[in-house]
């Protein structure tokens, strides 16, 4: 296959959103929005975006003039993503990283996520003013809590090649897939018009939307702001650990998030935002008819790839460990 450009992947195939790849940052135990100044932070994350991402990211100061770099394909964009990271867990109770790779119309990224903003789906950009993150916004979508798996935005889909995109499940799915798994994340897309944060990270959001790029609802009286429709996916090589004769000797799925080695069923997958594109540039973005690039700049792959940071918890997370990061 021939791979395409970031940015004619931005135009491909409609011209109702932004999507873009962003290298991998940073794979290390650090959370400034759940677990702020904690080092280390309680599970290991995979983080893209500015390299200004540190423990401590005062919600004052604005992160786009921190940054001096960004991994992402759109170089104005030095916001931070970030969820928790998969692991295979082996028969023999042992864990290993499961390592990541690009979206197919995204180049040679080292690793990363595909991100997306959205006005409307990906047919239409609607009619409603669609308001932008402000300096100092963060927001969560997910808990490692859970228990269930609820949210429609949050989902897995079994890759059967790097262009597969259904069917989405709820769960992990419970076979091998022969071109890994890929995790999607939708945000909430509905703001209180005041917060920029709350205690829990989620209630100065309300969540319409009906999982998959389709129109969300309306926005409720008490979050009447509609801000874009922020996705994530990540594709996870699982390809290396397709042996049955490795899995659990009940033939049961083997790969469990890095906070939590006995969630079989991945209800409690997560996301992390924290906003810091560069001036105006998302919200003139999102005033754009078209919804292309409207002027905003880009980087070669080798400019994203090259943006990284040295990890502030020095400790092993790759190697066979006989416990997850954090849980020994």
């Amino acid at each position: 296959m021939k791979w395409l450009s970031p940015v004619l992947a931005l135009a491909a195939p409609a011209h109702a959103y932004l999507r873009f790849g962003c290298a991998t940052l940073s794979v290390q135990r650090l959370d400034p929005v759940v677990e702020p100044g904690k080092i280390p932070s309680a599970h290991v994350h995979q983080i893209i975006g500015g390299n200004a991402f540190n423990a401590t990211m005062d919600p004052s100061i604005d992160v786009a003039n921190k940054a001096t770099c960004t991994s992402c394909s759109f170089s104005e964009d030095f916001s931070n993503y970030w969820t928790a990271v998969l692991y295979f867990k082996a028969r023999n109770g042992s864990y290993k990283r499961v390592p990541q790779y690009p979206n197919a119309l995204l180049g040679s990224l080292t690793g990363g996520m595909t991100v997306y903003y959205l006005q409307q789906d990906f047919n239409s950009n609607g009619k409603a003013k669609i308001t932008s993150f402000k300096p100092g916004f963060r927001m969560t979508v997910g808990s490692p809590s859970a228990s269930s798996g609820g949210n429609p935005g949050l989902r897995y889909t079994c890759l059967q090649d790097v262009m597969t995109r259904f069917p989405e499940t709820a769960n992990f799915p419970d076979k091998p897939c022969p071109a890994g798994i890929m995790a999607i994340h939708h945000f909430p897309a509905c703001w209180d018009g005041k917060n920029l944060d709350s205690p829990n990270h989620q209630d100065h959001m309300y969540n319409t939307g009906k999982g998959g790029f389709v129109a969300a609802g309306a926005c409720p009286s008490s979050h009447p702001v509609r801000m874009p429709q922020l996705a994530l996916e990540t594709m996870w090589d699982t390809r290396p650990f397709n042996d049955k004769s490795l899995w659990p000797a009940d033939g049961s799925q083997p790969f469990v998030w890095s906070f939590d080695g006995a969630d079989k069923k991945g209800f409690g997958t997560h996301a992390d935002y924290l906003f810091a594109w560069k001036g105006d540039a998302l919200q003139r973005t999102m005033d754009s008819t078209p919804l292309l690039s409207n002027g905003l700049k880009t980087q070669s792959v080798a400019d994203s790839n090259k943006c990284t940071i040295q990890p502030s918890v020095k400790e092993d997370i790759d190697s066979w460990l006989p416990a997850l990061p954090g849980y020994s």
